[in-house]
């Protein structure tokens, strides 16, 4: 928290909202509905707290200077656990009150209310990850859920994309391909909601048209010719457990691979498959395809890799 004590105050017209309207409005960030009432209570112990609503400010003051720049969004500061419930939804109150200044951000760019809500929506999404993985509500990666109240972050469909830079090896791989683009040029990254159905070629097809258009008419001055994804999905093991035209490896089809790691990520596919990287391998279901793979991998003594992909927008 260091880093605020240099922070003036709350920005100008900074409101939290109070505790009959507070319910409407994290309705509309999909909110799971369980969490709902511990928020609304919470924000009276807030309100009477002058230290923390101090600090609230000054993150809103932060979390909005850069607004919409690419790579300058800013997580708020953790609390420590004696914090109790306030602690774990702190995070929730510091986006709700930067929520007027992101759709300001939304409007001037013209992005559609429809992409605006089903965006900024991710933060329900975020605390239903944290409740099925902690049985509490909260939010375990306040980073993430910043990306989407910056300006940096989209759904558009079945996928989402964050507005990005090549790094250094996928820059390199592209150039190398003949594209005259390299590291540190714009690209898109893709990442894939959880809680949204499968991951259908066809979904996939009108995800990537709606981004197309999207990025042309609200950030024409920036050029996104080359899409990436760095993720498990990547890693080429899978297709030694998953038939050609499954879900999954129609979408690892669509990439280059640039480079893999070398380093094991075996929670990685575990958390995401199965809702805890935690979970002990002898005791995950192998019910469908997917959990098959994962599991009778790891069950072999093999290991996930994570995997750096690309292609042509």
């Amino acid at each position: 928290m260091r880093d605020l004590e240099s922070e003036g105050g709350a920005p100008t017209g900074l409101v939290l909202p109070d505790a009959d309207e507070l319910p409407g409005i994290l309705l509309d960030l999909s909110v799971p509905h369980e969490d709902i009432n511990d928020l609304v209570a919470l924000r009276a112990r807030l309100a009477r707290d002058a230290e923390a609503m101090t600090l609230l400010g000054r993150c809103v003051t932060r979390f909005v200077r850069d607004m919409g720049e690419i790579g300058r969004a800013w997580e708020p500061p953790s609390f420590p656990e004696s914090a109790g419930a306030l602690g774990r939804f702190f995070h929730v109150y510091v986006f709700v009150a930067a929520l007027p200044y992101v759709r300001a951000h939304h409007r001037e760019r013209g992005i559609p209310e429809e992409v605006s809500r089903r965006t900024l929506a991710d933060l329900g999404r975020q605390m239903a990850v944290h409740r099925r993985r902690c049985g509490t509500g909260g939010l375990l990666f306040p980073w993430w859920t910043a990306l989407h109240f910056h300006g940096e972050l989209f759904q558009l469909g079945r996928l989402q994309y964050q507005r990005a830079r090549l790094g250094q090896r996928t820059g390199r791989a592209v150039a190398a391909a003949g594209h005259a683009l390299g590291p540190g040029d714009p690209c898109l990254s893709l990442h894939i909601p959880d809680f949204s159905g499968p991951l259908s070629a066809s979904a996939c097809e009108r995800s990537l048209a709606l981004a197309r258009a999207f990025f042309a008419e609200h950030y024409p001055e920036e050029r996104y010719e080359i899409a990436v994804c760095d993720s498990w999905l990547l890693d080429p093991q899978l297709k030694n457990y998953l038939p050609a035209d499954s879900n999954i490896i129609r979408f690892q089809d669509r990439f280059e691979l640039a480079h893999q790691e070398t380093t094991p990520d075996d929670g990685m596919p575990v958390g995401f498959v199965f809702g805890d990287p935690d979970l002990p391998v002898e005791r995950l279901p192998r019910r469908s395809s997917v959990e098959r793979a994962v599991v009778n991998h790891l069950r072999s003594g093999g290991h996930w890799y994570g995997g750096h992909g690309w292609f042509a927008l």
